[in-house]
């Protein structure tokens, strides 16, 4: 992959009630070339929303990967991936951790009737896991826009050596993590 290749990372990081969505525009060479925030609803169903905000807030032609951190951010306020690709239009690849039996049995447990109905309807429209080995890690992702073993070749390409997250996630994370910090210590040194 070329050095100037650009992919956005969107990491979450809950609030209260509010979350704090980070948006990292890196480079496969590492170079961090923007950031953009938004916020959804810890709980909510507003995910999807504001990564589309991101999106049009940045309006960057040169992005051409876009990676999410998992699919339910934000206490089961999910992704949409093909509604982000629609948006978005080039490969979205979602990158999770840790293995999962999945999330119906936990979305089961935490909601019912319409809220059920809304987060199952988006969970089981997403495409499957796939198990992605990046180096001496492994990682599960899903992809829209490409197919898994593309989806694996672009994880691996933005994942530096020795390290098991994708350079857009990690920087995201930190990213949306400082943005929460410093909303958390501005809401309470302004009271």
């Amino acid at each position: 992959m070329k050095s100037g290749t650009r992919a956005l990372g969107v990491a979450v990081s809950d609030g209260e009630s509010t979350a704090t969505l980070a948006g990292a525009v890196v480079r496969a060479d590492r170079v961090v070339d923007g950031l953009v925030y938004d916020s959804c609803t810890v709980g909510g169903t507003d995910a999807t929303a504001a990564v589309e905000t991101v999106l049009s807030t940045l309006a960057r032609e040169d992005l051409q990967y876009l990676l999410c951190a998992g699919i339910a951010p934000a206490w089961f306020n999910l992704f949409d991936l093909d509604a982000i690709h629609d948006a978005f239009g080039d490969p979205v690849v979602s990158v999770s951790f840790e293995s999962s039996v999945g999330l119906e049995p936990a979305l089961r447990e935490q909601f019912d009737d319409a809220a059920l109905d809304r987060r199952l309807a988006v969970y089981e429209r997403q495409p499957p896991r796939e198990r992605v080995t990046v180096g001496d890690d492994t990682v599960w992702v899903r992809a829209v826009g490409c197919d898994p073993d593309r989806a694996g070749e672009i994880v691996r390409a933005f994942t530096p050596d020795g390290s098991g997250r994708p350079e857009p996630l990690r920087v995201a994370r930190l990213a949306a993590r400082a943005g929460r910090r410093y909303r958390t210590e501005s809401s309470a040194s302004s009271e």
